[in-house]
């Protein structure tokens, strides 16, 4: 898999930021915390990076990705009591929208960390890709 040794690294920093803070708290809380501690790992990471969305090579708008690691992994960061099929969606259109292979959806708020690795497949490096969990 693609960038799997970078997405276990900032899985592993999320568990940290979990086990240490447990679920209950805001989006925010978390993000601030994974930030303390993927620095504490070395890992190379822009937070609520704003980046242009095109469409037809037009720009339409920007969004604000939580954490943009090693300019190639999109970290999206929830909440919430368990992720669902919008989460997933959201998480999906931002591949796309910025072009990036890979990404991260981080639950913080559940009482065990969730997380699902989501793959553009329609990005020309992940034809291998198409089928993964």
């Amino acid at each position: 898999m693609q960038h799997e040794d970078l997405t276990h690294k900032i899985i592993g920093c999320a568990m940290k930021v979990h086990t240490a803070l447990g679920s209950g708290f805001p989006e925010v809380i978390y993000q601030r915390a994974l930030a303390i501690e993927m620095e504490k790992q070395g890992l190379l990471f822009g937070r609520e990076i704003e980046m242009t969305i095109y469409y037809d090579g037009i720009n339409i708008g920007t969004r604000r990705v939580d954490f943009f690691v090693q300019d190639k992994i999109m970290v999206e960061l929830k909440a919430t009591s368990t992720l669902n099929d919008l989460h997933l969606a959201q998480a999906l259109n931002y591949l796309e929208a910025y072009n990036l292979t890979i990404g991260l959806l981080i639950n913080f708020g559940s009482k065990s960390l969730e997380f699902k690795r989501v793959f553009n497949t329609k990005h020309p490096n992940n034809i291998p890709y198409k089928i993964q969990s």
